[in-house]
């Protein structure tokens, strides 16, 4: 595990995945940071996205989060947000109801656009882990 990333990625309620990894892919509010060993420290806010994790062994991990914080210093990275569901939690059918639900309500609510972005990354990460 010397050679891996050691990578923690957390919600307000639970840790949902923890271990070492090769790379991790975020969406950054400044734009994707992909992050591997010796990477440069990084404070950096999240937007709504999907994150992806390379895990030493195993499968890919696929997560959305809902905005947070990336963190990224001596080969660990942690990702905090809110809410975090793994592709295999997230319901695709209610995901694309959602999705036109904030469609509808953009122009006459303040919060759509964020709504939209949470939904695409919802589809996006079941699309990804399919």
């Amino acid at each position: 595990m010397t050679d891996a990333l050691q990578v923690e990625l957390v919600a307000a309620d639970r840790v949902v995945w923890s271990g070492g990894a090769t790379m991790v892919i975020a969406r950054t509010v400044d734009g994707d940071v992909g992050v591997l060993r010796g990477h440069a420290p990084v404070l950096s806010a999240l937007t709504e996205a999907v994150v992806e994790i390379t895990p030493e062994e195993g499968t890919e991990v696929i997560a959305t989060v809902d905005g947070g914080f990336l963190s990224v210093a001596n080969d660990r990275v942690s990702i905090l947000s809110e809410h975090v569901l793994l592709a295999h939690e997230i319901d695709l059918s209610q995901a694309e109801v959602e999705l036109e639900e904030a469609r509808r309500l953009l122009g006459t609510n303040n919060d759509a656009e964020k709504r939209i972005r949470r939904a695409e990354a919802r589809i996006r990460a079941v699309e990804k882990a399919s």
